[in-house]
């Protein structure tokens, strides 16, 4: 007989289900708002070379809140839906975008797909992502206005670095369903046509990490969440 621990890995090991795109005619709306309470860290940003296009030494938050307490940038998001409404076609590809040394966005979610990589800048950058410590693309941009697509076919939190130029990261949140957004300066989201149920309401951000809480959608109503982060 099969240990239990030997049929608690095999069932670890199993794959997700994939996400089930079906019409959706009840559905539901979350609405609701980011908050963080506590002290507001920086870091230090020492460009170390093509000072003429990446600026001096500077600091800059790790997390941008409002007068109100909102946060701006963090990625909302329903975790492991297994059905709902199909991905939208975006009209334009989503961009990453290398211009004085940053990404812009810095924080963006996109559905799998692709992303198009581009440099702004008269120096070459070389754009790296990763999921975790796997990389997803690594792609030289040696001169100015090159525009290179590359591939994001696995969801997930992709952390973008230039081996160029050390100190510059951006984050790409790719979702295999709609349900996900990115906050506004207020710290507002909204997410719409939900199926209704329950489910696990996500919100991430880079200096706090991620914070989990129920939420229930009930048909063709909008439910209130406000949820507050808290540095870990």
């Amino acid at each position: 007989m099969l240990s239990l621990s030997v049929l608690a890995a095999g069932l670890l090991a199993l794959p997700a289900a994939a996400y089930e795109a079906v019409q959706v005619s009840d559905g539901g709306s979350i609405k609701g708002k980011v908050l963080y309470q506590g002290e507001i860290a920086t870091k230090k940003i020492i460009p170390t070379k093509d000072a003429e296009t990446c600026g001096d030494m500077r600091e800059e938050p790790l997390i941008v809140v409002g007068s109100d307490k909102g946060v701006q940038d963090a990625v909302v998001y329903l975790k492991e839906v297994q059905k709902g409404a199909a991905l939208p076609n975006p009209a334009k590809k989503p961009e990453i975008n290398n211009h004085n040394c940053q990404f812009e966005p810095h924080v963006q979610a996109i559905p799998v797909g692709s992303i198009v990589i581009v440099n702004s800048d008269p120096v070459m950058h070389n754009t790296h992502g990763f999921f975790g410590k796997q990389t997803v693309f690594n792609q030289a941009l040696p001169t100015q206005g090159m525009r290179i697509e590359k591939p994001v076919k696995k969801p997930g939190m992709m952390r973008v670095e230039c081996d160029t130029h050390g100190w510059m990261l951006g984050w790409v949140y790719a979702a295999e369903h709609p349900y996900y957004a990115v906050t506004k300066k207020d710290g507002t989201f909204s997410i719409q046509d939900v199926p209704p149920g329950s489910y696990t309401l996500v919100a991430w951000q880079e200096y706090t990490d991620a914070t989990e809480v129920p939420v229930t959608v009930k048909p063709k109503e909008a439910t209130q969440q406000t949820i507050e982060l808290k540095k870990k």
